[in-house]
């Protein structure tokens, strides 16, 4: 397989950097993750990750993923995650908190009336929250990841 030199790309717009510098390039049409489709989408507006990532600004921070007791939601090993401290931590949502000084990212859960802690590995076992120092950082909104061999 032999893989031909990329044609030029329609740009029509750029990716505002929030820091004012100059923002990477938006391209006139969709990419399909199905059924390829001939069909473009021409936008002509300029994109800031910040503005479709950060709803709260003033409630929200920017932190590393360590580990892969979360890899069922998509949480990979130095993940940057969006957390939003605004939003409540309901049960079912995935939050930062710190068990005892230590933080972790887990899905929030009730068992029976207990409030425990969820991994999405199967390795990892529950954590009862009962008896101990909890102090939730944030719900996590989004995560950020690079794809396998993409990163430079």
């Amino acid at each position: 397989m032999s893989l031909a030199p990329f044609p030029a790309l329609p740009v029509v717009g750029r990716a505002a950097a929030p820091t004012g510098a100059r923002g990477q390039p938006l391209l006139g049409c969709r990419v399909r993750a199905g059924f390829p489709s001939p069909a473009d989408d021409h936008l002509d507006v300029d994109l800031n990750l910040h503005d479709h990532v950060v709803r709260r600004p003033a409630s929200t921070y920017f932190v590393r993923a360590e580990g892969d007791s979360m890899l069922g939601d998509g949480i990979h090993d130095g993940d940057l995650l969006v957390v939003d401290r605004g939003l409540e931590p309901r049960p079912g949502r995935v939050v930062v908190i710190a068990v005892d000084g230590e933080p972790t990212v887990k899905r929030l859960a009730r068992r029976g009336d207990r409030t425990v802690l969820l991994a999405s590995n199967p390795r990892f076992a529950p954590i009862p929250l009962e008896g101990r120092e909890c102090h939730v950082w944030g719900v996590v909104t989004y995560v950020i990841h690079a794809l396998p061999g993409a990163s430079p």
